[in-house]
């Protein structure tokens, strides 16, 4: 089985509550990562408001910290041990850290650390602006032609994730994302839809966070996984390297659908969603029909989990 964790867009204000008032093992995930980055962002996940939560530096560590307050409680109060149940984790995005953490590859307080300063790095990367948009019914290669299209040298747009069979998000200058959401429709797109986010993510117009990221990772201990990380960057089984990998991930594309499919071909058949919404379980339904799928995402749904 595959474990994957969520990232940005399913975060939402109450998450991962009803765990943390019934489990001292998620509370104390929580204490810590507030901890470590030096804020109360329990406070501001359980009573905060949607705008400040959706700030790119809280949605980051904030989902992060739902996923492994979940990990913990199978762990210490279900005795399931994820490293031992999967072949594989990995991540969207962000969920590509918390899937090293859960692999014991980067150790709580780190991961929080480094999330909040990625997220801040990120939102402040482009200040000039630039924009994302989500393309509906064409495939990836019909995507791809369309941003060489859309692109000139002074505007830029490439595949920022591909997400699913049919959902792709583009990512860079705004006037070349808007030009590639025209021609996306002009081309028999079911939508093109330009996104509510705070920067070009997974553009090269991330490069000013790449420096960012760099330094934070530079004093950072990578310990070998548990299990392989399905890479975003490469798409492949990875067991070294992350310093690299996470470094790549700022400016390139999510490769989900191919990381999904790779999983696939190694004989998974089951892939569990842990944190927060049911984003990623939506995507793998539609690259992966036959894939059993289960959500860790609430007090209730730990019951889905006792035989695993």
């Amino acid at each position: 089985m595959i474990f994957v964790f969520p990232g940005q867009g399913s975060q939402k204000i109450g998450m991962g509550k009803d765990i943390y008032d019934n489990f001292s093992s998620a509370k104390d995930v929580f204490h810590e990562v507030d901890e470590a980055i030096s804020f109360n962002l329990s406070k501001l996940i359980f009573e905060g408001t949607e705008d400040e939560l959706k700030k790119t530096e809280n949605t980051q560590p904030a989902l992060m910290t739902v996923s492994m307050a979940f990990v913990e409680v199978m762990r210490k109060e279900f005795g399931i041990d994820l490293s031992e149940k999967a072949k594989y984790f990995a991540g969207h995005s962000l969920g590509e850290y918390t899937a090293l953490c859960t692999a014991e590859a980067l150790s709580l307080r780190d991961t929080a650390r480094i999330l909040r300063t990625r997220g801040k790095a990120m939102a402040e990367a482009c200040p000039t602006g630039g924009a994302m948009a989500a393309i509906l019914g064409l495939d990836i290669n019909q995507v791809e032609e369309i941003t060489k299209e859309a692109s000139s040298d002074a505007a830029k747009v490439q595949v920022a994730n591909d997400n699913s069979v049919g959902q792709i998000v583009v990512s860079g200058h705004a006037e070349a994302v808007k030009k590639a959401a025209e021609i996306a429709q002009s081309r028999g797109a079911k939508r093109a839809v330009i996104l509510p986010v705070s920067g070009p993510f997974h553009s090269e117009l991330m490069q000013p966070a790449v420096k960012v990221l760099e330094e934070v990772l530079s004093d950072v201990e990578f310990k070998s996984p548990a299990k392989p990380i399905i890479a975003n960057v490469t798409a492949q089984a990875e067991t070294e390297n992350f310093r690299e990998l996470l470094l790549k991930q700022i400016t390139s594309r999510v490769r989900w659908v191919e990381s999904i499919r790779y999983a696939e071909s190694q004989g998974v058949s089951k892939c569990i969603e842990v944190g927060a919404g049911r984003v990623l379980t939506g995507l793998v339904k539609r690259i992966s029909p036959n894939m059993q799928l289960i959500n860790v995402n609430s007090l209730e749904s730990l019951d889905l989990v006792r035989d695993l």
